[in-house]
């Protein structure tokens, strides 16, 4: 088979989300494809339905919207999986019809349910758009605690919260539900314009700043990181920019650039 590496990539508001990976043509001989392994396949799986998520949280939300998380009193703590799920659905819905009263479109979130895994006790944590006050949120909830917090957007934008909210939902196999009125960027390819050399030289050093922005006019990188497989030695590579205009909120480390 021949290999040549493909970039996969997604324009998200600020962010520049970059995949790079083998793609293998048919050669003159037939010879059986090799395929990642199921360990690495799981890993790449699992980048995958974060990668999803950090998209559409940075193609949706900004500093103006919250992530939102609401508890239960002991009087008002769901019986099951199922009724905890109904509750937050109940929520949404009065929380739309509330928004209509006042001309408000209906709610842009992403929402994950969890249960302790100690204390057995359900609890939701969402990111929403932030055009109710917390204290009409907390009204309108109206079963427990809620704790509100601004979203503060770094290099990678919304990374930390995306992986914080998917380590242990329940109750769906898409890992989190969402409202229908969101935007999910659309992938772009490119293939061939990166050798296998190229590509490998880029995983040798994932922190090379500066190798990777001659790639991506306009963005400032971020963070890069790579797996390897181990059946036939290609390299995934998933990288994340920033667009040089972009106005952070915070900064998790001063740039550096590799000479």
């Amino acid at each position: 088979m021949r290999c040549q590496y493909r970039e996969k990539y997604y324009k998200c508001g600020n962010y520049l989300e970059v995949n790079m990976y083998p793609v293998y043509r048919k050669a003159s001989r037939r010879r059986k494809k090799s395929r990642p392994t199921s360990d690495v396949m799981k890993r790449l799986n699992q980048i995958e339905r974060e990668n999803k998520l950090i998209r559409i949280l940075n193609a949706n939300f900004t500093e103006n919207d919250m992530q939102l998380n609401l508890s239960y009193t002991n009087d008002n703590h769901p019986e099951s999986d199922e009724r905890a799920i109904r509750e937050l659905q109940n929520f949404f819905k009065r929380l739309n019809y509330y928004r209509k009263k006042r001309g408000l479109p209906n709610a842009k979130y992403v929402a994950v349910t969890e249960k302790g895994k100690r204390s057995g006790r359900y609890h939701h944590h969402l990111v929403i758009d932030g055009q109710v006050s917390p204290a009409e949120v907390a009204r309108i909830w109206g079963r427990g605690y809620i704790n509100i917090f601004p979203l503060q957007f770094d290099e990678t934008g919304l990374v930390g919260i995306a992986k914080y909210l998917i380590k242990e939902p329940i109750g769906t196999k898409k890992h989190w539900c969402e409202s229908k009125n969101l935007i999910h960027p659309p992938a772009k390819t490119r293939d061939g314009r990166l050798s296998g050399r190229k590509v490998m030289e880029l995983a040798r050093d994932t922190d090379n700043a500066r190798e990777y922005e001659k790639y991506y006019d306009g963005y400032y990188f971020a963070e890069a990181r790579r797996i390897l497989n181990d059946v036939n030695g290609g390299v995934y590579i998933y990288a994340r920019f920033y667009r040089k205009d972009a106005d952070l909120q915070c900064r998790r480390k001063p740039r550096t650039r590799k000479a």
